[in-house]
């Protein structure tokens, strides 16, 4: 069974804040490297293709994560905390909306063996 956790957080900067959004997600990935439940953790900003000509929020962190408790755990640090309360909840942050999302790659109904 796999206990993998993957999380997109998309991030909407306000007007002319996309720059600085950016650099400040970027400033979290050094030190989430650090942990050892992050399999994968990297913020991308969203480009123009004429083959996915999709609608999304301009900026997303794809993440994967050894288990569900280890993302929890990641959650309470800090550094994620602080980035949240002064990145999106204040109302000067630099971002005007914010969309984490977490998933799994279990099928529906994995009867997995029981080791």
């Amino acid at each position: 069974m796999s206990e993998k956790i993957y999380c997109v957080a998309g991030f909407k900067p306000k007007p002319g804040k996309e720059e600085a959004v950016f650099k400040a997600l970027q400033s979290l990935e050094p030190n989430t490297h650090r942990e050892d439940a992050c399999i994968h953790y990297t913020v991308t900003r969203q480009i123009d293709n004429p083959f996915a000509q999709g609608s999304s929020y301009p900026i997303v962190f794809h993440e994967i994560w050894a288990s569900r408790e280890e993302f929890e755990a990641h959650c309470q640090r800090k550094e994620i905390q602080d980035f949240f309360a002064k990145h999106v909840e204040a109302p000067d942050g630099d971002i005007e909306d914010a969309n984490v999302c977490v998933y799994t790659d279990e099928p529906w109904n994995f009867d997995a063996p029981k080791v």
